[in-house]
């Protein structure tokens, strides 16, 4: 018992704040939101896979990242479909094939199905399917690296019911995964076969029966911890918390608008700002409803600041070199010729690889493993 608690204890002391992989996760997607350069969006992702392959745990969340590799490949893909079927808007000299085009009536002017598919449209369809995709693998670096049951205890009391919700959905696949997985692997030990059709209804069976488990467990544990449970508090101050949260997600919204596009970064750190101000001090007063309490909060220590700091370095660089630089950013598709990778913009990018030196490393952060399922595996056979 002694034991466990002290590897508890010091899993709490060396375990980063889940914030900061998320604040620093948006800033490589922020940065990711800047360019079109093939060659930096490569080297973002890079980074990203670094640290996760460097700090991630054997956690179930912690498998999720492969799973957005795969939807960036997907969606690289599709935009390389749209390209060829649907055209591109950017006129190209080399042409690579030119497929049978379907006449579209006159209302569906500038629209057209077929056609000739050319280098420089496949060029750009690729450099913007590899822009969408990035964004995918810092949201899934994030989800790999950050403990969902961890940020949900760090949010204010004002967004415990939904953050519940959230986590609880950000959770389900990675367990079902992971079921799966276990499932598939029992089956081969007995010497069945794992693939096909009916080896995947007879593995769905107990996957789904562990999932209602889990349902009603989880039901049973937010009612015996009073979830949903409110305190009163004056018209007054809930018109008011209202009135500040709603003008701080606006304020908020229309800065990262501001942030994220190519024309606005003087006016969208400005309302950034003071959207995140007005937004917590709503969060602040909302938080007077919530009658739970905190358990041993995690702590925000210089860890977890250099990993945060590190995400914001990139993506304040990133956005000083779009106006200082914008060519080699967004390098053109039309001539056809090979991107240039800028030494400064790849430089600031190797900034996100501090937290593969700062952060704690998983056998130090005493991450508990994933706790087994209640389900029957014999309902398998």
């Amino acid at each position: 018992m002694r034991e466990n608690r002290a590897s508890g204890a010091a899993g709490r002391a060396f375990a980063l704040h889940a914030g900061a992989w998320w604040i620093w996760a948006l800033g490589l997607a922020t940065a990711a939101s800047r360019t079109t350069n093939p060659l930096l969006l490569a080297l973002l992702i890079g980074v990203a896979g670094y640290v996760v392959a460097a700090r991630r745990t054997d956690a179930p969340w912690a498998r999720s990242y492969g799973a957005f590799l795969k939807l960036g490949l997907a969606v690289i893909g599709i935009r390389l479909a749209f390209a060829v079927v649907l055209g591109s808007p950017i006129p190209g000299t080399h042409i690579l094939v030119t497929l049978p085009e379907v006449p579209l009536p006159d209302w569906a002017r500038g629209v057209r199905i077929g056609g000739r598919v050319s280098a420089e449209g496949l060029v750009f369809a690729f450099c913007d399917g590899l822009k969408l995709a990035t964004l995918l693998v810092c949201v899934g670096a994030a989800n790999a690296l950050a403990s969902p049951a961890r940020l949900l205890k760090s949010l204010p009391g004002a967004l415990y019911e939904a953050g519940v919700a959230v986590v609880v959905a950000m959770t389900f696949a990675p367990h079902l995964v992971a079921d799966v997985q276990r499932l598939r692997a029992a089956r081969r030990l007995r010497g069945r076969p794992d693939r096909g059709l009916k080896a995947l209804l007879q593995v769905g069976l107990p996957v789904l029966e562990g999932a209602l488990e889990r349902s009603v467990a989880l039901a049973a544990a937010m009612d015996a911890r009073g979830y949903g449970r409110t305190a009163q508090v004056p018209a007054a101050v809930r018109h008011t918390t209202s009135a500040l949260t709603l003008g701080g997600l606006l304020g908020v919204c229309a800065g990262t608008y501001g942030l994220l596009a190519d024309t606005g970064a003087g006016y969208g750190l400005p309302l950034l700002i003071a959207g995140l101000v007005l937004a917590l001090a709503g969060l602040h007063l909302g938080g007077r409803r919530s009658v739970r309490t905190r358990y041993r909060p995690d702590r925000w220590g210089a860890r977890a600041w250099l990993v945060s700091a590190s995400g914001v370095a990139v993506a304040a660089l990133m956005i000083w070199a779009g106006t200082s630089a914008p060519q080699a950013l967004h390098p053109p598709a039309v001539p056809l010729t090979p991107p240039a990778l800028p030494l400064w913009p790849a430089a600031s990018i190797l900034i996100g690889l501090l937290p593969a030196f700062v952060a704690p490393a998983p056998d130090a952060g005493g991450a508990p493993s994933p706790q087994p399922t209640t389900h029957r595996e014999e309902t398998a056979k």
